[in-house]
């Protein structure tokens, strides 16, 4: 019944016969449209689009494709002026037609008019449509800017009829952000000769040139008094319906037979709900606009959104509609053609509507049933009712209910509600909730007038060998302090309780000449790999966390990796993400004083946390609880605690690039690899109640410097793996990344195997097993069976400090390093010596 055409009858002959209307064109515009009666007193009869995907269910490649075609017409009819285009599309059967045109337009920014006010959202414009229901249209962009320009503005609606709702929008539009082009897009134009010359007549009148582009054209010719026919016919029609109406409850005016799903009433179970994983910060449409960094997001999320959206399909479903939600048209679209590549069901889209639509269960009339439930999301009109037209009846094995979270309301979940009125027509119902996007409003901190006035960070090249744009470091300076101990003195010191390690530091020794061949092999073997994950972990946060994001790096291992992502950011999206470095410490927490300058200069929900892999998971934990404790103690609300790390070998969080244990060279080294900057330090002779943590930085190590090479040597390696990243994140956002903990079980396991009784003991990892062999006094070295080159360096470090190597076989990680607890001074190694590397 949604075809145009129903056994060769058109869909607009009932109303045509009855009322006179002829639709004037060729095979395309019948092929196109049909025909309905409004219950509105300002106009008869409806134009009814097969292909709009509003009143009636059609395949979304279909639907989508109509709006790439337009888009990539106007691209030409364009050429160069295209780059700076701006699409405005009309709320609310149009908005997700405007987008897709802007789709097909070369990824233009988007915006559409809305019926729904939002507090806090200037209002940029506005104009009337005379002939609708509900006329007034809002112009609600997050940023302003982009309105303004000279580029060209492309207009798009269903129909084309009068033109009186686009010269009353570029008329408003004009006045205040004047442009030298206007293009029209439509479905359909259906103009009178004299309409047109109303237009070109006002395009000569503003000085600008107004173009139109439409699929297809004709007239539709009215008799006289066809209004006042058009409201009896409808009167008399809703009428003898009543009754019907009456024994089916949601279904109103139309002759369907009784549904064969359950009743509400009688099926009191819940509809399936999944959970999209929409990315965070994404918006749901066009409604405060939509860039190309948007779509890019919402392109690498869809695969994993349409595979959550599959798997809540029944076996053997055959007919699936997606039915989005009025003006949101552009999402649910999108989901449902992932859906149609990924179900052997006929997928067909469709969404609800404002419009009040006589139906008519008859083959030569557009509308054939219709459900009727009350609005739910709060309407500024106030309550009413709300229509999905050619569902009832229609087959459909599962329906997909798409709504924003504004309109995910008790009304939605009602007896008479929207779900419960589509559980009475089909056995299975999906609910996806896609978060309703509101523009966060300038962020203004809100600071205690007491709040101690805390320094900038500190950058190269005073502070590290990193250029000053790539990090600040928030931390104070204490090169100047001498620090440093020798590693059997701090491992008896930290071991016996007398001394936390982070209130001294190990000797920086300068490495051998054969550690530093080693690593610079190790580099050149591991570049690609690198860059690869720094790619898919930087595409993670972009398309899940924030569009926008602040890195800030746990000091100092995160910190090589910060200032990749924050490259790839620049190489792939052309984003300057601000980076930061700061202090965290196993039991006693993050730098609240860091958090607090966070908090006065950024967001706190864009901040994102970012270290160079997990091994058992302890700051992963410890981040946790440091973040609840600030916020406890009245410090400021939005931190993210999940932390983004290169390598997650120990399945402790959802943000990785990779969850391989495999040779990360910026752990083969100290600072020399991390901008000479030390270990961070805190200790309370040093670090008052208002200072940063602590760090030194090692001017005298320049010579053996390798910091800025190293990330110069990952970096090159972006283009080649720019292809491997973007499979990879698509894969990595459709799977189920929910932590395991697999590692920190490892760690316990060994712990006790070993007779350590300490996981703080046991480092498990590549990394952590290198940081033992070089900072404390290592027991030996557990490594997986058969593992190879990424632990070359390990094997030379084990071998330079008589540290015994055991390969066994049970092991998730490529190595562990063991420290005994039973230390005394000079139990080094096997021949009792520390030996410098």
């Amino acid at each position: 019944m949604s075809n145009a055409v129903n056994n060769g009858v058109w869909s607009g002959t009932w109303v045509a016969e009855r009322l006179g209307v002829e639709l004037v064109g060729d095979d395309t515009l019948t092929g196109m449209l049909g025909l309905a009666l409004r219950r509105n007193p300002k106009r008869a009869h409806l134009l009814v689009s097969h292909v709009l995907g509003k009143h009636v269910p059609q395949s979304p490649s279909v639907v989508h494709g109509h709006g790439l075609a337009l888009g990539q017409r106007v691209r030409a009819l364009l050429g160069a002026e295209a780059a700076g285009a701006v699409v405005l599309g009309y709320a609310e059967t149009a908005t997700g037609l405007g987008h897709s045109v802007a789709d097909g337009l070369g990824g233009a920014p988007y915006l559409h008019s809305t019926r729904r006010p939002v507090a806090g959202v200037a209002t940029a414009g506005g104009f009337e449509e005379s002939h609708s229901h509900a006329t007034s249209h809002l112009l609600l962009p997050e940023d302003p800017a982009l309105l303004v320009g000279d580029g060209p503005l492309v207009l798009v609606d269903d129909e084309f009829s009068t033109g009186n709702t686009v010269l009353n929008t570029v008329r408003d539009l004009h006045a205040r952000y004047p442009r030298r082009r206007y293009v029209v897009v439509a479905l359909v134009d259906m103009r009178s000769a004299a309409d047109a010359g109303r237009l070109e007549d006002f395009a000569r009148e503003i000085g600008a040139r107004v173009d139109l582009v439409a699929a297809a054209s004709g007239t539709v010719r009215l008799p006289d008094g066809v209004l006042e026919k058009g409201q009896a016919l409808v009167a008399a029609h809703e009428a003898s319906a009543e009754g019907l109406a009456d024994s089916s409850p949601g279904e109103r005016g139309t002759a369907r037979p009784a549904p064969t799903g359950p009743h509400p009433d009688e099926n009191p179970s819940h509809p399936v709900r999944v959970d999209l994983g929409w990315p965070r910060g994404l918006p749901d449409g066009g409604r405060h606009g939509f860039t190309q960094a948007h779509r890019e997001r919402l392109d690498a999320a869809l695969p994993g959104m349409g595979a959550r959206l599959a798997e809540a399909i029944p076996e053997g479903a055959s007919r699936v509609l997606v039915l989005g939600f009025e003006e949101l048209m552009y999402a649910p679209l999108r989901l449902a053609r992932e859906l149609e590549r990924l179900v052997p069901a006929e997928v067909r889209y469709s969404t609800t509507t404002r419009s009040p639509v006589l139906a008519v269960d008859d083959p030569g009339y557009a509308i054939r049933s219709r459900i009727v439930f009350p609005a739910h999301d709060d309407p500024a009109d106030g309550p009413g009712e709300r229509y999905a037209y050619n569902v009832a009846g229609a087959g459909f094995d599962a329906v997909v209910a798409v709504v924003d979270s504004v309109a995910d309301t008790v009304a939605l979940h009602a007896p008479d509600g929207l779900l419960a009125t589509l559980a009475a027509h089909t056995p299975h119902v999906v609910l996806a909730v896609v978060p309703s996007y509101v523009p966060a409003p300038l962020y203004v901190p809100d600071l205690p007038e007491e709040s101690p006035m805390l320094p900038e960070p500190l950058r190269g090249p005073a502070f590290s060998s990193y250029p000053p744009e790539e990090v600040g470091w928030l931390l104070q300076d204490l090169s100047d302090v001498t620090l440093e101990a020798p590693t059997e003195e701090r491992e008896e010191a930290i071991q016996s309780g007398g001394a936390h390690y982070a209130e001294s530091l190990p000797v920086e020794y300068q490495p051998s000449e054969q550690y530093q061949r080693l690593f610079h092999a190790a580099l050149e073997t591991s570049a690609a790999r690198l860059a690869q994950a720094v790619g898919v972990v930087t595409e993670t946060v972009i398309a899940e966390r924030s569009p926008r994001p602040v890195l800030v790096s746990l000091a100092r291992a995160g910190t090589p990796v910060g200032v990749l992502m924050r490259r790839w950011a620049r190489y792939r999206h052309g984003l300057d993400l601000p980076h930061y470095a700061v202090s965290i410490v196993r039991g006693r927490g993050i730098d609240a004083n860091a958090l607090r300058w966070l908090a006065a200069h950024h967001d706190p929900r864009d901040v994102v946390f970012v270290d160079g892999w997990t091994g058992k998971g302890a700051i992963t934990r410890e981040l946790a609880v440091a973040i609840e404790e600030f916020e406890a103690a009245g410090g400021a609300a939005g931190f993210d605690p999940e932390i983004a790390v290169l390598a997650d070998p120990g399945s402790c969080v959802r943000t990785y690039g990779t969850r391989e244990d495999f040779l990360i060279p910026s752990a083969c080294l100290n600072s020399t690899v991390s901008g000479l900057i030390s270990r961070t330090v805190l200790r309370g002779d040093l670090v008052g109640p208002d200072d940063f943590h602590g760090a030194k930085f090692y001017r005298e190590l320049a010579g053996a410097d390798v910091s800025v090479a190293f990330l110069d040597a990952v970096a090159a390696r972006f283009d080649e793996v720019a292809d491997a990243v973007a499979g990879a994140v698509k894969e990595l956002l459709a799977a189920d990344r929910t932590p395991t903990w697999e590692g920190w079980a490892a760690v316990e396991r060994i712990s006790e195997e070993y007779g350590i009784h300490d996981v703080n003991l046991v480092k498990p990892g590549v990394g952590e097993t290198t940081r033992v062999l070089l900072r404390r006094v290592p027991w030996k070295i557990l490594a997986r069976a058969g593992a190879g080159a990424d632990l070359d360096h390990v094997r030379l470090l084990a071998e330079q400090r008589g540290v015994p190597v055991e390969e066994v076989g049970e092991l998730p990680y490529t190595c562990v390093g063991l420290i005994h607890p039973q230390y005394t001074r000079g139990a080094t190694g096997a021949d009792g010596r520390a030996v410098s590397v």
